[in-house]
């Protein structure tokens, strides 16, 4: 029998304990501070505790980390957690032990002496999750070290490391199926957030773990937008600039580049912007990158731009904007990247802009790189699904979730193309000249080159090669460079052009130019839009609390930033900003008050509690928030406050209309807002429903049922009831 297949030992937990799920529910609240599970954590955890093995596909923020945590928590003896970098595992060691998890990481930042008392206390079963890297865990002194102590179970994170077909693969990944081997008895789970069917695949036969039970969350990230910008006349850079002045002023972001020399040129160049940026690449000195890694979690407003090498693992919550000013190498590299904008869930953007150079650079890099000719074939294939994103004139989310394989049956109406549809036109004799050019010199050239020739330009080269004497010279000098350079592009998109592999960045006809030379099949070309709209769901959500709660908002994230500093710990690690608004908006009074705000477990509110609440107590509620009325309800009127209606609440929420309406009426009868204020009627419509109540005898019976049966159903239940509380 298979090590994937051996029978699973009866789940190591107290027997004479609550039931696991139930102690497993009592630990997110306690430790963790929230109510109730998301996603399929429920269901993850319970396969864990029952000593099953899972792989879980869940998207960036959505939780994955819960989904060891608890169970190891629960579970007897020590979860061990494979982490692939240095810094992931000190920001979640650091996140685990202030909320009074006994948590350790082992890797090369430790001495040996810091290394050999973390060994003692896991031996010792003084640790509730112990991180260590893939390649120190299959070492013999670490294996011979799990085996001196209860292991709870073996979480295996950005398990996507283990594909040779992925955007991230490292080899020691494959060495730990190992683990099935020497712990056959402990269950293990393999999380990611990013995997096609292929990738899926290699996951579960890399780590042994066919008997797997497999979950799926949705992979969209719906506070997302995306943005893939023209060039036109504006250079990358000018382009992203405008985007962030426009956008986001004042916020946190990551700007990714191709090249080292391109991340701190485009990090001096915002600097003298005025904007705080600080460059990232493996190519700078340890110190420097750790303090430009500390200021963007610590700081606000922090800017880092980086190559790849920065990000993964990285939990800072608000960044509210990732951007590309080149292409990724796949669209599984994309959406990780991106992912790291919006984990708490905000309004967000994903904003990229490329060029056919990063089209011939990341083909010739594929070409000199090692690996089998399949190897190559594959990435090609990835690289040109990316290429189909970012030229397509659709729904981009849609794409995006369809190469995972998951539908999204309407477009989303939060990408560009949904926002402001580009539109098409006929370019089936620009595409003839632009392809000529290409044929008539010889298919040795590069894009500026064949650009000159088509507008007419007597350079030196052109007329030393001959150039400026064939038919195709100056046929296009009506046309601007950069409308032949999106064409371009959009030819080598199309496969009817391909870039050279050897470095020399020139182009050559596909066997698909010849229909549209010959003027068999035409060629579409995409117009250059007009500059993005804004979206609808960034105009509705402006402001995070009322105005009335604002001040005491700003008086708790200056507190954070006191506490965080004495703790020596990111300001999100003390309190995310949802936690903040909870408490803006709700002012708790007393520590069991505090209880009820998302985010705030056992070991918070005995470390913080005391401050919070006296900074709380410095600031008055809002009048119509000084009642008795349930927390549900004023949770409801602290969002009427900030301008939101009643769609907007439920959405937020995540609650029904019915419910919000249901809210308002109880705040109309207590005498605290009216009707009118809150219901989205007209004068006409107010006449029609009371003239209903009327023939009903509503007022008298208090009964709905006949006045809304009356009204042929055209009115929500509780619209009906928020108008009979003024009436009563």
């Amino acid at each position: 029998m298979p090590a994937s297949a051996a029978p699973k030992a009866l789940p190591a937990f107290d027997l004479l304990s609550p039931k696991p799920l139930d102690a497993a529910r009592a630990k997110l609240d306690e430790v963790f501070g929230y109510k109730s599970f998301r996603l399929h954590q429920e269901g993850i955890i319970a396969a864990l505790l029952e000593g099953r093995d899972c792989l879980a596909l869940m998207p960036t923020g959505g939780g994955k980390s819960l989904c060891y945590q608890i169970p190891a928590l629960v579970r007897t003896g020590s979860g061990v957690v494979v982490s692939p970098l240095i810094a992931l595992m000190q920001d979640q060691v650091d996140a685990l032990k202030d909320v009074g998890v006994k948590a350790a990481f082992l890797n090369s930042t430790l001495d040996r002496l810091a290394q050999d008392a973390i060994e003692r206390e896991f031996a010792a079963g003084a640790l509730d999750l112990l991180y260590v890297a893939p390649e120190r865990l299959v070492q013999d002194r670490t294996l011979n070290l799990l085996a001196r102590h209860e292991v709870a179970l073996f979480a295996i994170d950005e398990a996507h490391c283990v594909s040779q077909w992925g955007h991230d693969f490292r080899p020691e990944y494959r060495q730990l199926k190992i683990l099935a081997t020497r712990f056959p008895n402990v269950p293990r789970i393999a999380l990611t957030a990013t995997a096609d069917e292929r990738t899926r695949q290699e996951i579960v036969t890399e780590l042994s773990l066919e008997d797997a039970e497999v979950y799926v969350a949705s992979f969209d990230r719906p506070n997302i937008r995306y943005t893939i910008a023209e060039m036109g006349s504006m250079s990358a850079r000018e382009r992203l600039w405008q985007f962030i002045a426009s956008e986001h002023p004042n916020d946190a972001g990551i700007v990714y580049c191709l090249s080292r020399k391109s991340v701190e040129e485009t990090a001096a160049w915002l600097s003298s912007k005025g904007r705080k940026a600080l460059a990232y690449h493996a190519g700078l000195e340890p110190h420097i990158r750790a303090g430009a890694q500390t200021r963007f979690l610590n700081e606000d407003g922090v800017i880092v731009v980086a190559t790849i090498a920065f990000g993964m693992g990285i939990d800072k919550p608000d960044v509210r904007f990732v951007a590309h000013l080149n292409l990724p190498k796949s669209i599984e590299a994309y959406y990780q990247e991106t992912g790291r904008a919006g984990r708490d869930g905000e309004p967000a953007d994903a904003w990229m802009a490329y060029g056919i150079g990063d089209v011939v650079q990341l083909r010739q890099w594929i070409a000199q790189s090692e690996g089998s000719d399949a190897f190559k074939h594959v990435q090609r294939q990835k690289l040109d699904a990316l290429i189909g994103l970012a030229e397509m004139p659709g729904c981009r989310r849609q794409a995006l979730l369809a190469y995972f394989g998951e539908r999204l049956p309407e477009p989303c109406g939060n990408c560009d193309n949904c926002l402001n549809p580009p539109k098409t036109e006929d370019g089936t004799l620009a595409a003839q000249k632009a392809l000529s050019a290409v044929y008539r010199t010889g298919q040795r050239y590069g894009v500026t080159y064949l650009c000159d020739v088509l507008m007419g330009k007597e350079d030196e080269r052109i007329v030393r090669n001959g150039h400026d004497r064939l038919s195709v010279f100056g046929i296009g000098k009506e046309v601007p460079a950069a409308t032949w350079k999106g064409l371009f592009r959009q030819l080598i998109a199309a496969g009817l052009l391909s870039a050279d592999e050897e470095g020399h960045a020139t182009l050559a006809l596909t066997p698909s130019a010849r229909p549209v030379l010959r003027g068999e099949a035409k060629f579409l070309i995409r117009v250059t839009r007009a500059p993005e709209k804004k979206s609808r769901r960034e105009a509705k959500i402006i402001a995070k609390v009322s105005p009335q709660d604002e001040t005491l908002l700003q008086a708790l994230r200056a507190l954070r930033l006191k506490l965080a500093a004495a703790a020596k710990l990111p300001p999100y690690v003390v309190a995310q900003d949802r936690t903040l608004i909870e408490l803006a908006e709700k002012r708790p009074t007393d520590e069991s008050g505090l209880h009820d705000i998302t985010g705030l477990g056992a070991s918070k509110i005995a470390r913080y509690g005391k401050a919070f609440l006296e900074v709380i107590g410095q600031y008055k509620p809002h009048p119509m928030l000084n009642n008795r009325l349930a927390s549900s309800v004023n949770q409801t009127l602290a969002a009427h406050l900030r301008g939101l209606d009643a769609e907007e609440i439920a959405s937020e929420r995540e609650i029904a209309v019915s419910t919000v309406y249901a809210h308002f009426a109880d705040a109309i009868a207590a005498g605290l807002v009216e009707a009118r204020a809150v219901l989205p009627l007209d004068d006409a419509q107010m006449d029609e429903i009371l003239a209903a109540f009327e023939r009903c005898n509503t007022l008298e019976t208090g009964k709905l049922g006949p006045a809304h049966a009356a009204l042929d159903g055209r009115y929500d239940f509780g619209v009906l009831k928020c108008i009979l509380a003024e009436l009563g």
